[in-house]
């Protein structure tokens, strides 16, 4: 796991080495263990390594075959967990190392821009064939790794973290207007276009051209199936689903380094823990997270639970208020393409007693909820209007409040992601599912997970987040995911029997973070701070925003705990990020300092 970045000139000039080093610097976090650096005529790469694999030999570029200077150079970052297999198929003699990342740069000398059609893994690849006078970038199908796009004086520059374009004096922290309304209403962002004017996503499955000073080609690899679901017995599709945790969670855990894994009290971690029980034979090294003494449900007693029926190693941590103040700014300053998701607090927390236990890598359950289709929301929406059901993110978060001084937009994006998937054959479900993948999916949970481990230096893993599993997830029938008022129908049969400590029936409470029982003890104090703030200042009316901030009912009102939460991480965020305010303080002090 690293960080790479780099530059394509327009004139075929060199590449200021400068430039390369602050790009670097910036990604530093993301690979504590060495750096590497290409450089060539109108094109440079940097990379940042996290050793994982190969921890001798699999420095970075890496360097497909021929002589040299006419050999595709690549820098990446990711894991390819079916490198083994490969390297098999094209021959042990071909390679020079014993990475993950080699494989990719022999299959496109082979078959140029479809080398990333075989590839089962994570990962943003950036490759310069010196031959063809191109640089070719390629993201993995579900967007698990990121890499963002700018364009810039005399040429093209790319990196892991759009924060590193900045730093590196390459793109002004400009806020697009439409994008923030849409941040502080769905609380992350859709599409191709970032936050950030000018700075673009490579989209996931995107594999694109740079060639004399243009993009010259895209070419996109589908994450989810085409097709309607295929008819089979619960019996089949139960084999099938353990054929396929069995095989996705191994190749998985496929490192040489320590690894463990996230435990909540849900279904898709308790899951994985019981397939990884299954594959390791020593006990699993388990991580929980819970919030003593506030109002919402602490998951550790289930997670202990389960921990103990298959013997985990278990570590919990208690997530105080302390910690919420300390890690806010911290929080706010990983995530530079936002999210104003809550779970980052603890997500956070949790990479940094993994690293202090010395794991480099952690497997999580995300991605369960969308090829299984466990989501709530997902049920509401099938419903007809006078049972409840409504439509899918059919309400912003600040609807009603009257905070936002425009915001109508917000929508576009999500709407343009319906039309999208709604292909034909697919039920209604599968349209739900599909949205969801598109830019929740990338967007929100796995830029969350990326940027809190990267962070720690931990490499998150997510196995349900994987072709072969969502190959055979989303064409299962509709009523093998939801039945009788649950979804996730068919995991929680397989844990009946595989793990039944998980209690896989039991009605789902949910994970909540207190963030409105904290943020209203303070409310009173940082209304007037946050409403003078520049970044909300301008999307928001300040008395508004302080209304909010003392309302008597902030710590106990769900709605406006949550509305409060998304504008204090965004008005962080923008100090941070936009203003160049310090990554960690006290919270008002660093929201008057941006003002």
């Amino acid at each position: 796991m690293c960080g790479i970045a780099g530059m394509v000139r327009d004139d075929g000039g060199a590449v200021d080495p400068a430039v390369l080093a602050r790009l670097a610097d910036a990604l530093d976090h993301r690979g504590p263990d060495g750096r590497g650096q290409y450089l060539a005529p109108g094109v440079g790469l940097v990379q940042t390594r996290l050793a994982i694999i190969d921890l001798a030999g699999g420095d970075q570029p890496l360097f497909g075959p021929g002589p040299v200077g006419a050999r595709p150079a690549l820098v990446a970052n990711g894991e390819i967990y079916n490198y083994l297999e490969l390297r098999q198929q094209m021959g042990e003699g071909h390679f020079a190392t014993r990475s993950d990342c080699e494989p990719p740069a022999h299959l496109y000398a082979r078959r140029g821009l479809a080398f990333a059609d075989d590839l089962r893994g994570m990962y943003a690849i950036a490759l310069h064939d010196p031959v063809a006078g191109r640089v070719v970038l390629a993201r993995d199908p579900f967007g698990i790794k990121p890499l963002y796009l700018a364009r810039v004086a005399g040429g093209w520059a790319f990196a892991s973290e759009m924060r590193a374009l900045v730093a590196a004096g390459l793109v002004a922290p400009r806020v697009r207007a439409d994008r923030r309304d849409e941040l502080l209403q769905l609380q992350f962002t859709t599409g191709r276009e970032t936050l950030l004017q000018g700075v673009e996503r490579v989209l996931p499955g995107e594999t694109l051209v740079i060639e004399r000073g243009a993009i010259v080609a895209r070419r996109r690899r589908a994450a989810l199936p085409a097709g309607g679901p295929v008819l089979q017995t619960r019996a089949a599709a139960l084999r099938d689903l353990d054929d396929a945790l069995n095989a996705s969670v191994g190749l998985h855990q496929r490192a040489d380094v320590p690894y463990g894994m996230f435990l909540s009290g849900g279904i898709d971690s308790a899951v994985l823990l019981a397939m990884m029980d299954r594959l390791n034979e020593r006990p699993v090294r388990a991580f929980t997270v819970g919030f003593p003494g506030t109002g919402v449900h602490d998951e550790r007693d289930q997670a202990r639970a389960v921990a103990q029926a298959t013997g985990a190693e278990h570590v919990e941590i208690a997530f105080t208020e302390d910690d919420f103040w300390d890690l806010l700014p911290r929080v706010a300053a990983a995530l530079d393409d936002p999210t104003a998701d809550y779970a980052t607090l603890p997500t956070f927390r949790l990479a940094q007693a993994a690293r202090d236990d010395g794991l480099k890598v952690v497997l999580s359950g995300e991605g369960g909820d969308e090829m299984f289709a466990g989501y709530g929301r997902y049920r509401r929406a099938r419903r007809p209007r006078l049972l409840g059901g409504r439509p899918m993110r059919a309400r912003g978060r600040l609807d009603g409040l009257h905070l936002l001084r425009d915001g109508t937009a917000w929508r576009r994006g999500l709407a343009a992601a319906e039309a999208a998937a709604a292909l034909p054959g697919r039920t209604a479900l599968q349209v739900l599912q599909a949205v969801d993948v598109a830019d929740w999916l990338p967007n929100d949970l796995l830029t969350k997970l990326d940027r809190c481990l990267m962070a720690n230096g931990v490499e998150g893993r997510v196995p349900f987040v994987d072709p072969a599993m969502a190959a055979f997830a989303f064409r299962l029938p509709d009523g093998l995911k939801v039945k009788r008022g649950k979804g996730k129908w068919l995991l929680r049969q397989w844990l009946a029997t595989g793990l039944p400590a998980s209690r896989p029936f039991d009605r789902k409470k949910g994970f909540t973070v207190p963030v409105g029982e904290w943020i209203a003890r303070r409310g009173a104090a940082l209304g007037p701070v946050l409403a003078a703030q520049p970044g909300v200042a301008e999307a928001c009316r300040p008395g508004a925003v302080e209304s909010l901030f003392r309302h008597p009912r902030l710590g106990a009102d769900g709605r406006l705990g949550q509305a409060a939460w998304t504008l204090l991480f965004y008005g962080l965020w923008h100090a941070r990020h936009v203003a160049g305010g310090a990554a960690a303080g006290e919270v008002a002090e660093l929201l008057a300092a941006s003002a």
